[in-house]
């Protein structure tokens, strides 16, 4: 899957894939990992989320990496934020108030970008990536972020040969697989959320979970 995949998603306005109001899992579970105020919290392929406002409204810093600066772009005016434009590395760097948003490639973040990173929270990173793919991402997450990093992971579970992704269907196993070694995983939540998923209704998938994760680096 390459950048342009995604620029065309953008430039086309296919952005099912975001969501118009905060996640309800992120406002359910979020609080129970007790974080404290000021936590710099990374938020891989973070798109334009409402997410990103919520996590700084609960006193963290946020750091979104993003690949269409469109994307950003329209984060920012869409809250009426005037944003300090910098370059950081092959970066270029949105930030107002307590959000910063990374316009570049994922893969190109160094330990150094995130050292001060001790969360993370991922709901539509993971998905987006084809297998191979997620492969590179589970240990570049494993490379750059610091020890005893909290957060959470969302993912789906359905039958990929109903529907092709994005998003991608990541099974428990592939999860632990990719993860395990290097973080303590919990599922917090398992649910059938097929009724309220238009998609793949129409695409004739049957079954669709969505499962969440609290996820500890070790």
């Amino acid at each position: 899957m390459q950048p342009e995949f995604w620029h065309k998603k953008w430039a086309a306005n296919q952005i099912g894939f975001h969501l118009p109001q905060v996640n309800p899992h992120l406002k359910r579970f979020w609080p129970a990992l007790s974080l404290e105020e000021g936590t710099r919290v990374l938020v891989p392929l973070c798109g334009k989320s409402l997410d990103l406002l919520w996590l700084a409204h609960q006193g963290h810093e946020v750091l979104g990496v993003e690949l269409s600066e469109k994307a950003i772009e329209e984060f920012f005016s869409e809250h009426g934020f005037d944003p300090a434009i910098s370059e950081q590395g092959p970066f270029k760097v949105y930030r107002a108030g307590s959000i910063e948003l990374w316009c570049g490639d994922f893969f190109e973040l160094t330990a150094g970008d995130v050292a001060d990173c001790s969360a993370l929270y991922d709901r539509a990173a993971l998905i987006a990536l084809p297998a191979e793919m997620r492969e590179r991402y589970a240990a570049h997450l494993k490379r750059i972020l610091p020890k005893e990093s909290h957060g959470l992971l969302i993912t789906l579970d359905y039958d990929q040969a109903q529907m092709p992704g994005p998003p991608f269907a990541v099974l428990d196993d592939e999860v632990r697989r990719l993860f395990g070694d290097s973080w303590a995983l919990k599922i917090l939540e398992d649910q059938d959320v097929l009724s309220e998923s238009g998609k793949f209704l129409e695409a004739g998938v049957t079954r669709l979970e969505e499962r969440v994760y609290r996820v500890s680096s070790r």
